[in-house]
Order: C-alpha cells, then structure tokens, then sequence
C-alpha cells in the first residue's frame, strides 16, 4: 500500500507545479469547459433527426403567399431555422440569421419556419420589429413534429441533397452558424 500510496503522492505534488502555471490552468478549463458544452448540445439535439437522415419534406407558404417546398431549394446547403414569435432568444439570434444570409449569399439558402403561433399576424409583427429579411415560412403543428422541434430557436443544417447534417438548439452565435454552415 506504501507504493500505491506514494506514488498518488507524487502525482498531486506534480499535478500541483503543473497548475502553478496559467497555461495550465487555462487549457484544462478550456477543455472542461468544451467538454461541458459539447455534452449539452449533444443533449439538447437527442431527439432530432440524426445527421445523414433525409429531412422531412414540406410545402409551405411565405409571409408574402407564395409557396416553398424543401426539393426546391435543393442543389445548396440549406440553414432551417424554427422558431416562435413569443421566443425571446428566437429574436436575439434573428439578426444573427440575416448576417449569416449576407455572408452565405448565393452559395446556400437561409430560411426560417415559424411555429407556435397564435396568428399570422404575431408572426408578422415578429419579422417587422426584428428587421428579419430572410424568407420566413408558416409552419404548422405537422412540420414541427416531423422535424421533432419541441425547443426554440431550433437550427438544421441541410446539405445540398436535402438530408440532416447537423442540428443546433438554442442560442447560436453568428460564429457559431457560420462554422457549422462550413462543416
């Protein structure tokens, strides 16, 4: 037991200079912390449909009337993103959404459905006062059971053949789009 005991020693004596240093001390909490992160994304997105699976077909309207269905925008990587009028965090990554538009420009669609509204009207208002000026699609409880959207705001990632590549739940930065835009 002495050399198991003694060996434990030495590893918190050297465990202990090594924390002295800040760079150390840095990289494991960076490390914990992407670790953390990465757990509870991966939570979050359980329920999702799982990357590589084909995305659920839908024909939908926009704000202005005309119809969009999903093979249409095919041939390009697509940005889904669902939310909810009454979703606070919904209109903090909105502009988010429009910069990532700007910056994607012709090389992938940015699109969003809303759902989990009482009116057209409420989502109206939410395009106005969050200056949204990507598409925005009426969605219905059937889109979001298909795509098993039960928090907002939900962002899918399709390729351009129209199945999952990766799904994000909750806020996300313009960063945080953008690269898994790239992936």
């Amino acid at each position: 037991m002495q050399v198991g005991t003694s060996a434990l020693t030495r590893l918190k004596a050297t465990w202990g200079r090594a924390r002295e240093k800040w760079w150390v001390r840095w990289g494991v909490d960076l490390a914990l912390f992407a670790l953390l992160f990465t757990a509870v994304a991966a939570w979050q997105a359980r329920r999702l449909p799982g990357a590589g699976t084909p995305a659920p077909e839908f024909t939908l309207q926009t704000l202005s009337g005309d119809t969009v269905r999903l093979d249409a925008l095919r041939g390009k990587p697509v940005v889904l993103a669902f939310w909810a009028p009454w979703c606070g965090v919904c209109g903090a990554e909105s502009s988010n959404l429009s910069q990532l538009r700007k910056l994607a420009g012709d090389s992938a669609h940015v699109v969003s459905v809303a759902v989990a509204y009482d009116d057209e009207e409420a989502v109206r208002r939410f395009a106005r006062e969050h200056a949204v000026d990507y598409p925005v699609l009426l969605g219905d409880d059937a889109i979001q059971s298909a795509f098993r959207v039960d928090t907002f705001p939900t962002v899918f990632f399709l390729s351009a053949e129209g199945r999952v590549e990766r799904a994000a739940v909750g806020y996300t930065t313009l960063a945080g789009l953008s690269w898994r835009l790239a992936l």
